[in-house]
């Protein structure tokens, strides 16, 4: 088969470069859709981007989506395929003024970001850079994150969109385009009108290694404990006050030290994470998010946590608890498993743009995770995204150039199989 890319000059780098300095951070305290304005910023260049591609139908709803439909070159029957990436960058550190540095032909080593020198890429760290020696490399400059959580997403797909729409002889259905909001805090689908994207099956680009496709996600639940104490005067309080803020912290205390935690778990292991403590003398609150891969390592992590909380409330009889658990989102494996010739077609897309595929699972979630669930089976493909969430992020130029080429062989091979 010969190469549709041989003469296309990519304009991914390009895009990802204009993208990551718009701050589009997402703010879990927030109430409103999107959870905050400046993430419109985004939605409102990559619709006017869109809409000077052809797409008529390019725009950003109220809520900070945007839609944008590439229409068949077939007269095939297609299944319509979505491509899905999210805007918001992690609240986890900041997104605020973002400088990205190209480091040209990466020859091995360290990689010192020059505006925090105490920021260093290692090879010993980051073993992903063994295999992009001679490739470009895109960083911060060490002060913020760089967003390639998601924008390297956004910019493939951008790219990709822009390459079918100059290769009109390429055959492909109808090809659906979704840029969502707030995944980063756990509402990226809230308010997605499926009806008005009108795909069958889609893709989330937003994983890591160059190859990889994910089919298996974490379920996730959140958990909230509210302890209500016993208040006294300070002055008066021998044998009467039982203090909120110091059950709270004799729970946590008791959480496994060498098990069960995200820094003590890896693989198919799942944990239970305190993400949020507050309180007065009277009243605390303890936030917790649970992940496991299954649904009974839920019910096991969460049973764990009660038998705790009611251990350490044995030595505090007058005070009480209440336990909430409420599910977030669940391993996405068992809908995809109902279709697998999505994560087939993929796996022969990665093939052709040149690389070995990899099936592997997330540890966390993606807005595919809902999406499934929701009637839209959705594997997550690579971004060429490393050390999301941090200082030290950073994406090859290379990995991104393969992404786009695997969204372009995946719109052929669904044409081809109808």
């Amino acid at each position: 088969m010969s190469d549709p890319f041989q003469s296309y000059a990519h304009s991914v780098t390009e895009r990802f470069l204009r993208y990551v300095v718009i701050d589009t951070q997402s703010d879990p305290t927030s109430p409103t859709c999107p959870s905050t304005l400046k993430q419109k910023n985004l939605g409102r260049l990559l619709a006017a981007e869109l809409q000077a591609l052809g797409l008529a139908d390019a725009h950003m709803d109220e809520h900070g989506y945007v839609y944008a439909t590439i229409p068949a070159t077939t007269d095939k029957a297609v299944p319509v395929i979505c491509f899905c990436s999210h805007m918001d960058t992690s609240p986890d550190c900041s997104g605020a003024d973002v400088k990205p540095q190209i480091v040209r032909n990466y020859r091995g080593g360290d990689i010192v970001l020059p505006g925090d020198p105490s920021q260093v890429i290692r090879p010993s760290e980051h073993p992903a850079l063994a295999g992009q020696i001679g490739q470009d490399i895109v960083t911060s400059d060490g002060t913020t994150l760089l967003g390639a959580d998601n924008k390297a997403g956004i910019a493939e797909i951008m790219d990709a969109a822009q390459f079918l729409l100059s290769n009109p002889a390429i055959k492909h259905g109808t090809i659906k385009i979704l840029f969502t909001p707030d995944e980063e805090i756990g509402r990226g689908v809230d308010r997605v009108d499926l009806k008005k994207l009108g795909a069958d099956f889609g893709y989330t680009m937003d994983g890591e290694t160059a190859g990889n496709i994910e089919d298996e996600t974490f379920s996730a639940d959140g958990a909230t404990i509210i302890i209500n104490g016993v208040s006294a005067h300070p002055g008066f309080a021998k044998g009467k006050m039982e203090h909120a803020i110091k059950i709270a912290s004799a729970i946590v205390d008791r959480l496994p030290k060498d098990t069960c935690s995200p820094e003590t778990t890896e693989a198919r292991e799942g944990f239970l994470h305190p993400v949020g403590v507050s309180g007065t003398l009277e009243q605390a609150r303890l936030d917790f998010i649970v992940r496991d891969f299954s649904e009974q390592g839920l019910r096991q992590k969460e049973a764990l946590l009660e038998d705790i909380v009611k251990d350490v409330m044995r030595d505090y009889p007058r005070s009480s608890y209440e336990m909430q658990v409420k599910a977030q989102y669940r391993n996405m494996k068992e809908v995809i498993d109902l279709h697998p010739e999505i994560v087939t077609y993929a796996e022969d897309a990665i093939r052709r743009a040149g690389l070995a595929p990899v099936r592997t699972s997330i540890r966390g979630g993606t807005d595919g995770s809902r999406l499934s669930f929701m009637g839209l089976p959705c594997p997550n493909i690579f971004a060429g995204e490393h050390a999301f969430h941090s200082r030290r992020e950073w994406v090859s130029v290379g990995d991104m150039e393969k992404a786009v080429q695997t969204i372009v062989h995946l719109a052929m091979i669904w044409e081809e199989r109808s």
